[in-house]
């Protein structure tokens, strides 16, 4: 099975020299496995520097605060799931910065978990690590995009390079998400109902995720889907983007629209394709934030007459790019042609997953194929 040299190690091994680094993530997206890769380049010789609070003596090494002796780096992985790693962890910093370097690794949300308690503020880096993408596998045809798009982004299943072992990777990943995870980390008592969300939820993907429609479905609170849905995006399981604009152009405030990290769970191939682009300009938009420091956000677009927009990148809360996702015949992209008159200065790119060409048209659209957008990304 191959290995790929995966888009952050770089930028992690520099961050390390100056601070702790917190690398956050989804569950089995290959941050253990930057970490023991890391370890190898720093410290070769050296064992017993990877704790996982997930095995039963690490934990012990942990609870008991007896971390490896000596200079070099240390791993703490899943450490978040100890309500005390906070404290822990500056500590540990703390006393022997000089002599080590310490990566911190959680699959759940640490820029959520690491809040509260004893502050790590101005002690770290934070990145968050995604899974593959049409660039970091080095992409260039369209039987790559098909692989990707059958087997998803996860280290894993992609390798594998079967859709049947993908599939049924995808079914176990979710299960352990919702059995293991989610009661690690939340209070959660209808597990059961969280279940039926998540077998739900693909079939709403690209369209306003309406709260009110599934608390009609669950037959629970809108508060309590609202929770949910909050407990899946700190898991990774999935994210959300809200609407842009305001009254100047129309926009609609609606419900935000959702992807999955995984994208293999949506069936309908349209609105899989756009599942994947839209993970694609998350990873980028966290690269930027994460690694150069740029303010970031991802949005889509929808007005009152009906124009939508798929994707809208904001810089400093400005519009940075309009990207509309075009992938059957016909569709019509006003919005995005509207978006562009009222913006002239911002680059707008449709996509279409059925055209070979590159070129700008009279208004400044940008057309461009799925294959050659994905590759300017991360």
């Amino acid at each position: 099975m191959k290995t790929l040299t995966r888009y952050l190690e770089n930028q992690v091994q520099v961050d390390l020299e100056r601070k702790m680094v917190l690398l956050s993530g989804p569950r089995q997206c290959g941050k253990a496995t930057l970490g023991q890769k890391l370890l190898g380049t720093v410290m070769p010789e050296n064992q017993g520097r990877y704790l996982n609070w997930d095995s039963l003596g690490d934990r012990e090494l942990i609870l008991q605060e007896r971390f490896p002796a000596g200079p070099g780096l240390i791993v703490l992985d899943e450490i978040h799931k100890y309500t005390r790693w906070r404290q822990v962890v500056k500590g540990l910093f703390d006393k022997r910065k000089d002599e080590i370097r310490l990566l911190v690794t959680g699959s759940a949300k640490l820029d959520h978990y690491r809040h509260g308690g004893d502050s790590l503020q101005g002690r770290y880096h934070f990145h968050r690590l995604h899974p593959l993408s049409f660039s970091e596998i080095g992409g260039t045809t369209t039987r790559d995009l098909e692989d990707l798009l059958a087997l998803g982004g996860f280290p894993e299943p992609f390798l594998s390079g079967s859709e049947k072992e993908a599939r049924r990777w995808s079914k176990d990943y979710r299960a352990r998400l919702v059995a293991e995870d989610l009661k690690d980390l939340e209070q959660v008592k209808d597990i059961a109902l969280v279940q039926q969300l998540v077998l739900r939820l693909p079939d709403l993907v690209a369209a306003p995720l309406s709260i009110n429609s599934l608390r009609e479905d669950l037959q629970v609170a809108h508060q309590t889907v609202a929770r949910w849905l909050t407990i899946l995006e700190n898991l990774y399981m999935i994210f959300r983007i809200p609407p842009f604009g305001g009254p100047s152009i129309k926009a609609v405030k609606k419900e935000a629209k959702h992807y999955h990290l995984d994208w293999t769970v949506v069936a309908d191939p349209g609105a899989r394709l756009e599942n994947l682009v839209a993970c694609h300009l998350l990873k980028w938009c966290h690269f930027l934030e994460d690694s150069e420091g740029r303010s970031m956000e991802l949005r889509y677009y929808r007005d009152t007459t009906g124009r939508e927009v798929d994707f809208v990148v904001l810089e400093e809360d400005q519009p940075f790019m309009f990207i509309e996702c075009k992938t059957s015949q016909g569709r019509s992209y006003r919005g995005l042609s509207y978006l562009k008159g009222k913006y002239p200065d911002v680059p707008a790119v449709l996509i279409d997953a059925r055209t070979d060409s590159d070129t700008i048209g009279k208004n400044g659209i940008r057309f461009i194929n799925v294959i050659q957008f994905l590759k300017e990304l991360v």
